[in-house]
């Protein structure tokens, strides 16, 4: 994972060890994207969290908050050899779908190197974070964007 992160996040480089946490507090929020020979090809971490804060980037979490009422997408990233396959929004409808079950009503994200066009197309548009978290947004690069995807089909009587 680390070395597709490289690859395809060469600004915002991040330890193992935030990997190896983050897949250790959110498992059933992760997903790995294999070609057909079962060779890891991209990945995609997320995690309950709540909706309008940003987690710092590069830092270990400790634990998640009690009140994650969103998911955060923190990253998907695709090895160059597997861009344009549709893997990426495949694996963002399984990763919506699975959200809704679990009664996740948003999934957040932050937009890096003019991603932003993407994400729309997966359905996220771009909003303002909570008050207080502008200096953590800037932390992430020129360009980053606080985007939401609000699932409206989670609407429960």
């Amino acid at each position: 994972m680390a070395a597709i992160a490289a690859l395809t996040f060469p600004q915002h480089p991040e330890d193992p060890a935030c990997f190896v946490e983050r897949l250790a507090l959110s498992p059933a929020w992760c997903f790995g994207l294999e070609d057909e020979a079962f060779t890891l090809k991209g990945y995609l971490i997320a995690y309950p969290w709540p909706l309008g804060s940003i987690p710092p980037l590069n830092t270990l979490l400790g634990s998640l908050p009690e009140q994650g009422d969103a998911l955060f997408l923190h990253d998907l990233a695709i090895h160059p050899d597997a861009a344009g396959s549709g893997q990426g929004a495949k694996v963002i409808d399984e990763l919506a779908g699975k959200a809704v079950e679990a009664r996740f009503t948003d999934i957040a994200l932050i937009a890096v190197n003019q991603t932003t066009p993407f994400w729309q197309r997966q359905g996220f548009r771009e909003e303002a974070p909570s008050a207080g978290h502008s200096a953590k947004l800037a932390s992430y690069g020129a360009g980053a964007r606080y985007m939401r995807r609000h699932l409206a089909s989670a609407i429960w009587a």
